[in-house]
């Protein structure tokens, strides 16, 4: 399964667990699946990022390939992708 599959059937999932009269056996069936799927997803993404490098022009106009781990979530608002002083 790739991991469009699996959120599409998370989407369907939520969205059958959200109807009316899905009966308790169903439901619980769905869930075991969502939750599955859900690890697989997940497990996914953090292969995939340990792979995503941003690429960072410094002040002196070098770009520089950094680690998406090591950069943080702040570093586009602290003088990431084309920012200059």
């Amino acid at each position: 399964m790739t991991f469009e599959e699996d959120v599409a059937r998370l989407e369907a999932i939520a969205a059958e667990l959200g109807t009316d009269g899905v009966a308790l056996d169903r439901a619980l069936e769905l869930f075991e699946e969502g939750v599955a799927r859900l690890r697989r997803a997940s497990a996914e993404l953090v292969r995939v990022e340990s792979q995503v490098a941003l690429l960072v022009e410094q002040v002196d106009g070098v770009f520089a390939l950094r680690p998406l781990r090591e950069t943080g979530s702040g570093a586009l608002a602290e003088g990431g992708l084309g920012d200059r002083p």
